[in-house]
């Protein structure tokens, strides 16, 4: 995810439990690192960015899309990765339960072995329970078109030969979770983009993204 450098303030509203997906944010609160007040706050951010497109009070693709990239056409390997671990329903669409039990992962107070097991999943593209060569492959390409790098394909080769004869302890062609785990242990920057500071006190900012996810007519 980009990083989100300015903020504003605001006061939260109470979550409206009337609308589609709501949860009491005292339940949310207590299965969460989040507090009642942040639930609340956090409210206001889901309401913001799950009406910039379609007004029916749930996350859609190209509103999560839309909030992170100010496109709703963008495509992007790990949004799409990241929007799907999110719809835990996997019905298309992300509702608040789903978005703070969700985000509650990337807060700083969150454990380090819940965000290793979400980086697991995010890069397990295939469900399988494996991170698979072709899957890290797919990875390294995405990550270079992100950040304009021109690699040769020997060089993204040598990158994931690299990486799978390092992280597969095992030699059978494949990453389980306790090799993903050793390998983390080496690289923590690998979950460097699991935390992201501002959740730390969402009662008074919020991300700048936010004030942009309107429709451009």
């Amino acid at each position: 995810m980009p990083p989100f450098m300015s903020c504003f303030c605001f006061k939260s509203s109470k979550v409206d439990r009337h609308r589609p997906g709501s949860e009491d944010p005292t339940i949310l609160a207590s299965e969460t690192v989040f507090t009642v007040n942040e639930v609340e706050a956090l409210y206001d951010l889901f309401k913001k960015i799950s009406n910039s497109i379609i007004k029916d009070g749930l996350l859609h693709k190209e509103e999560f899309q839309l909030a992170l990239f100010q496109s709703s056409n963008k495509q992007n390997l790990f949004a799409d990765r990241v929007f799907d671990l999110f719809d835990v329903k996997r019905n298309g669409v992300i509702e608040f339960g789903e978005f703070v039990r969700s985000l509650s992962i990337f807060h700083p107070n969150a454990s380090e072995a819940g965000k290793i097991s979400f980086a697991f999943r995010l890069y397990d593209l295939r469900q399988t329970g494996y991170i698979e060569h072709e899957e890290v492959k797919e990875m390294v390409l995405a990550l270079s078109r992100e950040s304009e790098l021109e690699l040769t394909d020997d060089v993204i080769e040598s990158i994931v030969d690299k990486t799978m004869m390092e992280a597969d302890l095992k030699g059978d062609g494949k990453i389980d979770q306790e090799e993903w785990k050793e390998f983390v242990a080496k690289h923590p920057s690998l979950i460097k983009n699991m935390t992201l500071p501002y959740l730390q006190d969402i009662t008074i900012a919020f991300p700048s993204f936010v004030l942009n996810t309107e429709v451009q007519d």
